[in-house]
């Protein structure tokens, strides 16, 4: 039986979390080709992604490896065809066919297909919504007891805004940060900033081009912190705590957004008057 691509549950909120990047899955046609192991491929996977994602109703999880078909690049980029692709690892031992990257990139369609239906919808039934778009990332490339990366470039959590409308939709954004820097991370405050890692990727763009006025993504890289990223073997107890930091966020964004749809209301009602 063909393993589906992405798994969908919806929904009453202006929420999403989406996971992108969680599937290790790859098809038959395409596992054939490739030289990457599977150890290799889950390390520059980010797993447990899917498990946050309950932190909103409406849920988004891929369930394919980036390494068939990244969903978070530009089209014509989506599949590592060079090691310069893809953190210069050796991915194939033989090219795909034309007719392998024809599917992949089908599916590609398909599931951008799916989020258009899902903003679109979201759009005409509360006015704005909130996508949590969750990924996790590296910090140890050098080797598993090698030094780890610089923690002053390397937060615990990035917040990547760089396609976001940030001036409009600050309140949400701020609000957001806070909460999440408040959080007790077992009697400490966890390393939460912005567009210092990453600015989001091509998913926050495409959506944000599509809807920009009704569309805030919040793409959250959590570095991996709580596992280790050589043998993906997690801290059981701070990959909960991460998962509750991310559901405290939940309530503020709920009410920062209730609050623009009331100034707009308000506005609106304004200049009907004047």
């Amino acid at each position: 039986m063909k393993q589906p691509f992405w798994a969908l549950t919806k929904g009453h909120q202006p929420l999403v979390a989406v996971a992108l990047h969680d599937g290790h899955h790859v098809r038959p046609e395409v596992a054939e080709l490739l030289a990457i192991d599977k150890n290799d491929r889950k390390r520059e996977e980010d797993p447990f992604t899917a498990a946050w994602t309950d932190i909103a109703q409406t849920r988004l999880v891929v369930l394919r490896s980036r390494f068939e078909v990244d969903l978070n690049r530009p089209r014509k980029k989506a599949i590592y065809l060079k090691p310069e692709d893809a953190w210069g690892l050796d991915i194939w031992r033989e090219v795909p066919s034309p007719e392998i990257l024809e599917q992949s990139l089908a599916e590609y369609d398909r599931f951008y297909a799916v989020v258009e239906e899902i903003c679109t919808h979201l759009e005409q039934r509360y006015g704005r919504f909130v996508i949590f778009d969750l990924h996790t990332y590296n910090h140890y490339r050098n080797g598993q007891h090698a030094p780890p990366a610089e923690q002053w470039l390397n937060p615990e959590i990035n917040l990547g805004t760089g396609s976001l409308n940030r001036q409009y939709w600050q309140p949400v954004v701020e609000r957001f940060l806070g909460d999440l820097r408040r959080f007790d991370f077992f009697g400490r405050q966890l390393d939460v900033r912005e567009n210092v890692k990453f600015v989001g990727g091509h998913f926050a763009r495409w959506v944000h081009s599509h809807f920009p006025q009704s569309a805030c993504v919040l793409s959250i890289e959590v570095k991996k912190f709580f596992m280790d990223e050589w043998s993906h073997q997690p801290d059981l107890q701070q990959m909960a705590a991460i998962h509750q930091a991310l559901r405290s966020t939940i309530p503020g964004v709920l009410e920062e957004l209730q609050q623009l749809s009331r100034e707009s209301a308000e506005n609106y009602q304004t200049m009907a008057v004047d």
